[in-house]
């Protein structure tokens, strides 16, 4: 009897060990992309929100404001070599990585102030590039916020959204 206790206790503390654990895992958790393009080693931090049956471009991401390209903080992006993004120069080095979306396309911006908690101390004077992309409607839909680093480009898949941008 002693036994069955025990081993009901046990099966009792790992359940619960089980609950609590799944009740502290983060509604959007960190995420890193990882990759290499021309040589270049590229690295893109960034917290991975999901869609949570919400309606994302235009509404919980609004149209022509600047985004922080995931949640929590501000998505970093960096690269040991200079890169050629969109056809413009970006100096190696990191860089905070915001999305200025609207129905058409998507200003990209990569600005010197590589740590910021979000949008509130963003300062344009401080871009270092802006480039314009044309996003395109996904074959299907992305629960979750992920970044694919390929060999010639880069893409920030969400919801029914692909906002791809040449990399080189």
């Amino acid at each position: 009897m002693k036994l069955k206790k025990k081993i009901q206790a046990i099966v009792f503390a790992l359940f619960m060990t089980t609950f609590v654990n799944a009740q502290n895992k983060p509604a959007s958790p960190a995420a890193v992309a990882t990759g290499k393009i021309n040589g270049a080693n590229i690295s893109i931090n960034y917290s991975s929100p999901s869609v949570k049956g919400r309606v994302i471009w235009g509404e919980l991401v609004p149209f022509n404001k600047i985004w922080r390209a995931g949640a929590n903080a501000a998505t970093t992006f960096e690269s040991d070599k200079d890169l050629i993004i969109e056809g413009s120069k970006l100096p190696a080095g990191k860089y905070s990585f915001f999305v200025i979306p609207n129905e058409k396309e998507c200003v990209l911006i990569f600005n010197k102030v590589a740590k910021m908690s979000g949008t509130n101390n963003y300062n344009e004077k401080e871009d270092q590039l802006r480039v314009t992309v044309k996003q395109q409607l996904a074959d299907s839909s992305s629960e979750s916020l992920v970044y694919t680093i390929k060999e010639n480009s880069i893409v920030l898949s969400w919801e029914k959204w692909n906002i791809p941008f040449s990399v080189k």
